[in-house]
């Protein structure tokens, strides 16, 4: 039957090395398990529920994958959109969980127009590859600015608006033991770096009397709390219209990225370039994000922690599949989740943050119309507090720098418009 279904033969492989894969891939992303109810939670939205959503979640989307597209590609919500939907959406902007939900419904909508209809394409590659680079550093800086807090490192204050915290606390340090952790066991090809370095904190933290252990296995907790409850309506507004594009965007970049990556590594992709179920792949993922927002979680996207899968032999859906599997067992781990304080997962997020910011090594940093906007973009998400903003700064800068340099050739229709529309949500919306 497996044969039958994921063609092992064919793509020269067999069931232990694809069970294998699915594990590695699941060790390698199971932190999102303790970090996506951590950076949800701080909406109001209740953890148990926000758990139980991230663990179905990340079942169905990598399910999906596996029996439509048949790619060892596992899915989850996504890291960095997860941090837009908490700290811009909903505690910068003020809209409540329900209205982001919502937004993150609609832009999968889009997104599954846009892969049905193959326009996918068209949007990707009128976007230049430096500025797609920007916007994941930005996110990177972001996600490391969140962290630096959650563990801290970093605290407000009223003069300088950021200053050293108080390093004489366990936390700080703590925080700071785990990322050197999580780094030198990824150098050493650790499989589950991230999960060993958030259990490594989150138990010396018990021990040390600094958190508190809530168990290990229970039944899994209600996921009435978050379930349906998206306010569509509500994400309809006008001054919302930029939310859902920035979530589109983000998850429109991710995906093709991580897709293209992990199906060069798995040998899936033509000499020419050519990702044959390229298009199912983003239904697929399509499908998963709109099923997330249902259950209760921010967009569900495909994960570059497949790759290590990947590595580890995985060649069809039967990889994706195991790891549906092991995320559907994951769901009675729920007070080992709760028992993960944010100085544990403070050190994930800062090493995400590193991985994200890698891209900026492609800039041609000699060309200035390039280099200004790049920066424009990569800068503009940490400090405005703001993925969505980034975004704009970013299209605004490239389109006006580009233009007065006299190089409005290089500019794409697509990229044309977005930039005034941008402008105008700035000046009319904001």
């Amino acid at each position: 039957m497996l044969e039958k279904l994921f063609q092992l033969k064919a793509h020269d492989t067999n069931v232990r090395t694809e069970l294998l894969a699915g594990l590695t891939t699941f060790l390698t992303m199971a932190y999102i398990l303790f970090v996506n109810p951590a950076i949800l939670g701080e909406t109001g939205m209740d953890k148990g529920a926000i758990f139980v959503a991230t663990c179905l979640a990340a079942a169905i989307g990598s399910a999906t994958m596996a029996l439509i597209a048949n790619y060892p590609i596992a899915l989850a919500p996504g890291m960095g959109l997860n941090a837009f939907f908490t700290y811009t959406v909903v505690l910068q902007m003020g809209h409540t969980w329900q209205v982001a939900l919502g937004a993150v419904f609609l832009s999968a909508c889009m997104f599954f127009v846009l892969s049905v209809f193959k326009i996918r394409e068209w949007i990707i590659n009128s976007i230049p590859l430096e500025l797609r680079s920007a916007i994941a550093a930005g996110i990177g800086l972001f996600l490391g600015l969140i962290a630096l807090q959650k563990a801290g490192i970093v605290a407000a204050h009223p003069v300088t608006m950021l200053t050293v915290g108080d390093l004489t606390r366990p936390e700080p340090i703590l925080a700071v033991l785990g990322f050197f952790l999580i780094v030198a066991l990824e150098a050493r090809k650790v499989t589950g770096a991230v999960l060993i370095g958030i259990l490594a904190v989150t138990i010396l933290g018990i021990a040390l009397g600094v958190s508190q252990f809530g168990g290990i296995v229970s039944m899994p907790p209600s996921l009435a709390p978050t379930f349906l409850q998206l306010d569509i309506k509500g994400a309809l507004e006008i001054g919302l219209v930029s939310v859902i594009f920035a979530f589109l965007f983000v998850d429109l970049f991710d995906n093709s990225g991580t897709l293209i990556a992990v199906a060069k590594k798995a040998g899936l992709m033509r000499a020419d370039g050519y990702m044959p179920k390229m298009g199912r792949a983003l239904i697929a993922d399509s499908t998963a994000a709109m099923g997330g927002s249902l259950l209760g979680t921010s967009t569900t996207t495909s994960y570059i922690e497949s790759a290590a899968g990947v590595s580890a032999g995985g060649r069809t859906g039967l990889t994706a599949l195991t790891v549906a599997a092991l995320f559907l067992l994951a769901l009675f781990l729920s007070p080992l989740a709760g028992s993960v304080p944010a100085f544990a997962t403070a050190p994930a997020l800062f090493f995400v943050a590193v991985l994200m910011a890698s891209g900026l090594a492609e800039i041609d940093w000699n060309d200035l119309t390039t280099a200004a906007p790049v920066l424009i973009t990569t800068l503009a998400m940490p400090f405005t507090y703001s993925i969505a903003d980034g975004i704009a700064f970013g299209f605004i800068a490239w389109a006006a720098i580009k233009t007065l340099a006299g190089r409005y050739k290089e500019l794409s229709p697509a990229l044309v418009i977005l930039a005034v529309l941008f402008v105008i949500k700035m000046g009319f919306f904001h």
